[in-house]
Parts: structure tokens; sequence; C-alpha cells
């Protein structure tokens, strides 16, 4: 499973598909560090919320690299199970690659404020908060970016129609007067609690919210494969 792991990643990488939603990210960060400097916490809770839907289309752009014959005959090298999981796996590589990228660029392009307000969180704090953000949105963006993948779609508008709907629905259900917001990930809560006073129970619940929706798409995500070798 390793092999295959490191086979899709390079895939990935050596046939320039990473440059599209790597750039897309870049651009909208950069754009958004532009408006002015803010407080390590507050600026890393917008940036998870900008790279949920690029992490998403990325994992999708990474298992759709693979043509659905090699697909098929992973399967039948590795087995179904490990052939599933190791694309899960390479998409959660490459999110954490871009997750680095975001927690260093607004540093070079002077989007966090160094000085410390008073009443505020410490700038290391605030870098633990903001990454602490961002490592809860990676595995709810492999989860919905592998359900809008080919293999689980069958086809490219299905694909973007999924993607789509979750991005949207991750930001409009997730408004603070939302009446169902557990349908979405705790994308726009983690935002809000990263930029506000955020208590050790808060961290507990977003975190245990984000696990059980990402694993709940993961699942679905699996289930369709079942149908959709």
């Amino acid at each position: 499973m390793t092999a295959l792991l490191r086979l899709r990643l390079a895939g990935f990488l050596r046939t320039g598909r990473a440059l599209a939603p790597l750039l897309a990210g870049l651009v909208t960060l950069s754009v958004l560090y532009g408006g002015g400097r803010a407080q390590p916490g507050e600026a890393y809770g917008v940036s998870a919320v900008v790279l949920f839907p690029v992490l998403a289309w990325q994992t999708k752009v990474l298992l759709d690299v693979e043509p659905d014959v090699q697909r098929r005959l992973a399967q039948a090298l590795v087995g179904a199970r490990r052939e599933r999981l190791a694309g899960l796996l390479a998409a959660g590589v490459a999110g954490l690659g871009t997750v680095a990228v975001a927690l260093v660029l607004p540093w070079l392009v002077g989007g966090i404020a160094g000085s410390v307000e008073p009443g505020a969180r410490s700038v290391p704090v605030g870098i633990a908060v903001g990454l602490w953000a961002h490592l809860l949105v990676v595995p709810a963006a492999v989860a919905l970016g592998a359900l809008a993948s080919r293999a689980s779609t069958g086809g490219a508008g299905y694909g973007v129609a999924v993607l789509a709907l979750g991005g949207v629905g991750a930001v409009v259900l997730g408004l603070s007067d939302s009446v169902a917001p557990w349908l979405a990930p705790p994308v726009m809560a983690t935002a809000r609690a990263a930029a506000g006073d955020l208590a050790a129970s808060t961290v507990v619940l977003l975190t245990a919210w984000a696990a059980v929706w990402s694993a709940t798409a993961g699942a679905a995500y699996l289930w369709r494969r079942r149908f959709r070798p």
C-alpha cells in the first residue's frame, strides 16, 4: 500500500495537476492577507475556511489523475480496501503539504501582526490555534473531495456539483444562526473560535464534531466505491 501511495503522489505531482489547486489557494490567501495584518488566530481561522474548498478540489484532482483501468489493476494487486485507503492517505499527505504552505505564506506577505494587542493571546499560542484549525479542515476536505471524485460520482458534472454543494454548504450551514450546523463540518465554527476566546471544552467539541463528520463522509465514499470500483 505504501508503494501505491507513493505512486499516486508521484502521478499527482509529475503531471502538474497539483499546480492548479495550489495556485488557487495561494492567490486567494494572498488577496485575503493583502487586506491588512491580523492576529494569528483570527488570520489562520479565516485561512482554514478559505482552504476547505481548495483542499477538497485538490483531493478530487489527485484521485482523478489515475485512469480507471489502472485503479482496477491496483485493486486486483493490493485489494479494494487498501486501494481506497491509499487514495485517501495520499490526499491527506497532499493536503498537509498545502496547509504547511498556507501557514508560512502570511508571514512572507506581512499578513500576521507581530505585536500582540492587550488581552489577546500570544503569537505562539495563536499559531498553535491556527495549526489546530487547519488540521481540523484537512480530513473533512479529503472526505468531501473523495465523494466528488470520478470513482465515486462516475462523471465530472456530478463531481463539480458535489464540490460546490459541499463548499457552499459548509459556509451557509456554518453561520451562527444556522438551524442545522451539524450537517456541515465545523469550518465556520472553528474560525469563530480561533478569532475569539477559545476554551478547552470548545476545542474538544469542535475536534469531535470534525472527526464524526469526516468519518461519516469517508464512510459514504467507501460505500459508494462498493458499487463503482
